[in-house]
This record gives C-alpha cells, structure tokens and sequence, in this order.
C-alpha cells in the first residue's frame, strides 16, 4: 500500500477541477457523492479505453478525500505487496485491475472483505468491465458488484481545450499547430499526449526557447522517435 501525497503548490495535476468530463458527468457526480458510514456502500468501477481519465479520476478523488482529511489507499499493478491498510482508512483505490498478477488479485479481494468490515469505499478501474476481465472469479464478482460506468474519450474540441488547459497552467504559449501536430501524429490517448507536452516543457527550458513545432520535431529525433 502506498499514500498519495498531497499535491504540493497552487494547481494540483490531478484534480476534478482540471478533469475535463465530457460525456462522464453521471460517474463524476456518483464519486463525488460517496461517503463512509457503518455500512460500506457498494464499490464502484471505471473503465475505458488507455486515455479517458480513469487514472486521472482515481487521483483526483484521492486528492479530494485527502483534503477533507481523510486516509486513501492507493494500490495498483506496481504497489508492491503485502497491501496493507492505512492507520484510519477511508477510501481504497485500485487502479488498472486488469494488471493485477495473482498475489495481487488475492490481496484486492482480501481488501474487499475489510472494506466491507470497516465500512470503507472502493472505487476501482480497469481496461473492461469487470466480467471481461482476466482476473479470479471472486474478485471480479467483488469489482461488478455495484455501480459500473464506461468512461468515454474526450473529443477531438475537448482535448484540444484539455491540452490547452494544462499548457496554460505550466505557463507555455501552446500555438494552434503544436496541438495539430499531436493530434494528427500520436494516438488520441490524452494521458500519453499529457506525457510528451510534460517533456515538451522540459526540452523548451533546457533549450531556452519557444515551444514550436520544430521544437517538437527536434525533441522527438532526440529521442529516437518518428515525428
């Protein structure tokens, strides 16, 4: 098990105030509205295709449990086991179940039945819906049994505005052919493309200069890549 620190400065990277939701708002308003009691509420399961924000949204209702002061248990594919629970648990994540190896998946269903006990919540995503998965029957029958939302991609507008977004919070002057050019050349995965505009910024720093697409281009060779 592993904490997530709380972000640290005046825009946290992975908030719902910088998720843009597109066609999630019936998942966001159920997350938002989870709370803890004597009885666990039913866990609630994410899944989508690489890149409509399930980790995004995991993060973001961490970071949103955590400043109201309560303890979030983070645990996915490289959390290394044993998994064990916060002093004062709240609220369990588990993000990209479908990469749990089988000591993984014994120890997710073991944090299932404390949950259960202590009357914590689960949220949890994965690649497809839990019956889908590859995973041990129990588990997936604990993963599918409450609400189940289908995260979708953003649009092609609202990525624009999402890499916009995040452009502006780091300060960068992102022209409308820097976004053509990874819209047009990279797959639409926003977490990826959210990737390469972080070591964007990094490159235009060290380089002293604008970010552009020859800029870009000249990152990409650098690093081996077709652009």
């Amino acid at each position: 098990m592993k904490q997530i620190p709380l972000a640290i400065g005046p825009a946290p990277m992975f908030t719902f105030d910088n998720f843009l939701p597109g066609a999630n708002s019936a998942a966001l308003a159920h997350l938002q509205s989870l709370r803890t009691g004597s009885v666990a509420p039913p866990p609630v399961f994410l899944w989508g295709v690489p890149g409509c924000g399930k980790t995004h949204v995991l993060r973001a209702l961490a970071h949103a449990w955590q400043e109201a002061g309560a303890q979030v248990g983070w645990y996915d594919a490289d959390t290394p086991l044993p998994w064990e629970l916060p002093s004062q648990p709240s609220l369990l994540l588990m993000d990209d179940c479908e990469r749990f190896d089988a000591g993984q998946q014994h120890a997710a269903f073991a944090l299932f039945v404390e949950a259960a006990t202590h009357g914590l919540a689960v949220v949890a995503s994965g690649s497809a819906p839990p019956v889908d998965l590859d995973l041990r029957e129990d588990l997936r029958t604990r993963l599918g049994w409450g609400p189940t939302f289908a995260l979708q991609p953003l649009s092609e507008q609202e990525m624009r505005a999402a890499l916009r977004r995040e452009a502006d919070r780091r300060g960068i002057l992102l022209a409308d052919e820097v976004i053509d050019y990874l819209l047009t050349r990279f797959a639409r995965d926003l977490k990826h493309l959210m990737r390469l505009l972080d070591r964007l910024d990094e490159f235009a720093l060290a380089a002293k200069r604008a970010v552009t697409v020859p800029l870009l281009r000249q990152m990409l060779a650098d690093e081996g890549m077709a652009g």
